[in-house]
């Protein structure tokens, strides 16, 4: 019964310290008061309907889910090939290969920013949005590939040859089987990236111009002081961003 107590207390502890800047965050967001501090000062919706009808926010917002979920695409396509590519092929250098698509991952996202914007700079490539995704494809494709590349093994490769000796193309097998097979790895990764994109500031600042995303227009805000927009758009973030991992758990689940 001690144990027991002991152990739940520690969860309890483990789960508050992780998750007490949502709550902050999400309680404050309904504060109806200039200010995001503490006394709470009532229960209101004011500045979530503030967030809705600005025109910025909502651009930004919007920028944000296209780059990621169009460079998470691309990342999980590159790392899902390269993954399927080095675990049929007995190379040499194959080790070698991994550790080089794997590197970006130890480098920080300072000096990749810093690299790309110079090397747009000398392309004459203008600064967009479009240039913000591939920053963001540099970081997440090799996320992908370690994914992709961990899921895949003795079952799966049995399973394509088997496919092959049937008749199926390549792209059939891939399609049909691998795919199928590494699933879970599949939508880990892809929904990974699309955090750490939708999350990321310091390569969207340095690639970017007019257009920018929604971290970038936060920082923004927080230059001129507290401002509760921040905390609203937080929390709607927030809430969409746990439906939509809820969703997927509850369709893994099914499958399973």
């Amino acid at each position: 019964m001690i144990r027991f107590a002991v152990s739940a207390t520690y969860m309890a502890l483990i789960y508050a310290f992780i998750f007490l800047p949502v709550y902050v965050l999400v309680l404050f967001s309904f504060q109806d008061g200039r200010f995001p501090i503490p006394p709470f000062k009532g229960f209101s919706l004011r500045w979530h309907q503030a967030v809705l009808s600005d025109g910025h926010l909502m651009a930004a917002l919007g920028h944000s889910f296209v780059v990621a979920v169009l460079s998470s695409a691309v990342s999980l396509l590159l790392g899902f090939l390269a993954a399927r590519g080095l675990a049929h092929a007995r190379l040499r250098g194959a080790g070698v290969a991994r550790g080089l698509i794997t590197a970006p991952l130890s480098v920080s996202y300072l000096v990749i920013g810093l690299g790309l914007l110079a090397s747009f700079n000398l392309a004459n490539v203008p600064l967009s949005l479009m240039t913000v995704t591939l920053g963001h494809v540099v970081i997440n494709a090799p996320l992908c590939f370690a994914i992709c590349a961990s899921a895949m093994g003795a079952p799966q490769l049995a399973a394509e040859r088997a496919a092959r000796d049937l008749g199926a193309g390549e792209i059939r097998v891939m399609a049909l089987v691998t795919a199928p097979m590494i699933l879970p790895a599949l939508v880990a990764a892809f929904l990974l990236s699309m955090t750490f994109s939708w999350d990321e500031f310091i390569i969207a600042f340095l690639l970017s111009r007019f257009d920018v995303t929604l971290p970038v227009e936060l920082w923004s805000l927080l230059r001129s002081g507290l401002n509760p927009k921040t905390n609203a758009i937080g929390s709607l973030v927030f809430l969409v961003s746990a439906f939509a991992v809820l969703a997927a758990e509850l369709a893994l689940r099914r499958r399973a």
